[in-house]
């Protein structure tokens, strides 16, 4: 997925921060996920309601990367949720 794809975030992923990491449960599967604290802002901006562009802009300040590196990472992050059924493209 790009980061200017549009997608829903699935109703069943619950989120919990955990020490530095944050863990998200499908409850549909059952399946937890682990993220790193750049992974765990994201998804909780894309929770907030913000586009993925958006989240990104927000990161690259808070963080010092490389926008390709930033980009290229997001989006596989994204593919990744898309994959499990976190997101759903559209």
């Amino acid at each position: 997925m790009k980061l200017t794809d549009t997608f829903t975030l699935s109703e069943d992923v619950v989120a919990r921060e955990v020490g530095d990491e944050t863990m998200l449960l499908d409850l549909a599967s059952g399946t937890y996920f682990g993220l790193n604290p750049v992974g765990g802002q994201f998804w909780k901006m894309l929770e907030d309601g913000l586009s993925p562009m958006q989240a990104r802009d927000q990161l690259l300040e808070a963080f010092d990367v490389e926008p390709e590196l930033l980009d290229a990472d997001l989006s596989e992050l994204l593919a990744q949720f898309a994959q499990q059924g976190l997101i759903t493209a559209g």
